[in-house]
């Protein structure tokens, strides 16, 4: 089986999801994050996994279920802390982030016979999950992060390392408030779509 990575930030005010403040305030902002967090947790806990681990930046809390290895983020760019997360694993590993709480076990059970690499997409050209058969750091250190080519400069480096790519669905991550609206809607019965509701009623008072 596979190694489930999670690469996270604690949930503090003014440190998560700025994007989110207007209409939000800070605080606001942070439990929405600890929401999307924990629903991301709770899918990788339901998932058929060799071990799960948080790479966390920050202190865990609450919201950690048991079940996860957790392990400090090193320094440097998102490149350089992503590359570190897979060099952590002798095995086959999927990653993914903290900003995609409509992701389910399905999504996350992958197999890697027939393929190398499983690269799931995001709708702002970045992208919400990465998965190697073999480990190798040096496929992310270098890529340009937070950037609309992000993406596709990631997968194109898969294949030019003669990986065979699998896709994964296409997801919409959750930094602006019409990206939480979208994606609440899509998992409705969540944590992230209460506390959005429960926040979107506190901003309408």
């Amino acid at each position: 089986m596979t190694t489930l990575l999670v690469i996270a930030k604690e949930p503090l005010p003014g440190r998560v999801k700025t994007r989110l403040t207007p209409p939000f305030s800070p605080e606001q902002a942070a439990t929405l994050a600890e929401a999307s967090l924990s629903d991301t947790l709770r899918a990788v806990a339901e998932t058929p996994a060799t071990r799960r681990v948080l790479v966390l930046d920050g202190r865990p809390g609450p919201w950690l279920p048991p079940g996860f290895d957790v392990v400090p983020q090193c320094t440097g760019g998102l490149d350089a802390r992503l590359a570190d997360a897979f060099a952590r694993c002798a095995g086959p590993a999927l990653l993914i982030g903290m900003d995609t709480p409509q992701v389910t076990p399905d999504l996350l059970t992958v197999d890697f016979a027939g393929c190398d690499a499983y690269f799931g997409p995001a709708e702002d050209g970045g992208f919400w999950a990465l998965g190697l058969a073999r480990p190798e750091p040096a496929l992310l250190r270098g890529v340009p992060m937070s950037t609309p080519e992000t993406g596709t400069v990631q997968r194109e480096r898969l294949v030019a390392a003669g990986l065979r790519v699998r896709d994964l669905p296409r997801l919409r991550d959750v930094d602006t408030a019409a990206d939480a609206r979208a994606v609440a809607a899509l998992a409705p019965h969540g944590t992230f779509a209460a506390r959005l509701a429960d926040c979107t009623a506190a901003g309408a008072r």
